[in-house]
């Protein structure tokens, strides 16, 4: 693939992303994407063979990029309680920028959901990754990590559920931010 194809692609999948996260995808067709993309529907089937893939990928390169948004922030500071605040902060803003309907879609299309859920065991490896070298570099309490890590990850999966939304009314971006002060506090010294 030339650098120009796969600068396209990328283009395409940016703008793919950025009509989903506005208004969902469960009720756009093809047609409907390729001309609001304006691409043919033979150029979305270079990306990816179904609609359901096309959704798939688009979720991947998402999170992909979040991701790379995400450990940047943490990279510009320091200390355990800061990065861990930084980090679901920033997670938690990724995620704003994401309508309900996208939410709503994303939870109940399986090739869309487990792209969310390996991405949320991901971030809760990291959010635990960081606990420990907290408590390593004695900045927090002398928590148990992997416990501390296993509690963050549950609130993680009930939020990437939808759960916590349904329960309380906060969006996942509210949710990872009031996550971030649990934590915080909780490791506290």
């Amino acid at each position: 693939m030339t650098s120009h194809a796969t600068a396209r692609r990328s283009e395409l999948f940016d703008q793919l992303v950025s009509l989903f996260l506005t208004e969902g995808f469960a009720h756009l067709t093809l047609d409907t994407i390729a001309a609001r993309l304006r691409c043919s529907k033979s150029t979305l089937y270079t990306l990816a063979s179904s609609k359901d893939q096309l959704v798939g990928a688009a979720t991947v390169h998402y999170f992909k990029s979040m991701t790379t948004q995400v450990e940047n922030a943490v990279a510009e500071v320091d200390g355990t309680r800061n990065r861990i605040t930084t980090y679901l902060t920033a997670v938690g803003a990724a995620l704003e920028s994401a309508s309900e309907q996208f939410m709503t879609d994303l939870a109940s299309l399986e090739s869309a959901r487990s792209v969310y859920e390996r991405n949320t065991a991901i971030a809760a490896r990291r959010v635990q990754e960081l606990i420990s070298e907290g408590v390593a570099s004695g900045e927090v309490r002398d928590v148990h990590a992997a416990f501390v890590g296993d509690v963050a990850s549950s609130v993680m999966v009930r939020i990437q559920t939808r759960e916590v939304f349904r329960l309380t009314g906060l969006s996942d971006g509210d949710a990872y931010l009031e996550l971030a002060k649990l934590l915080t506090a909780g490791i506290g010294a």
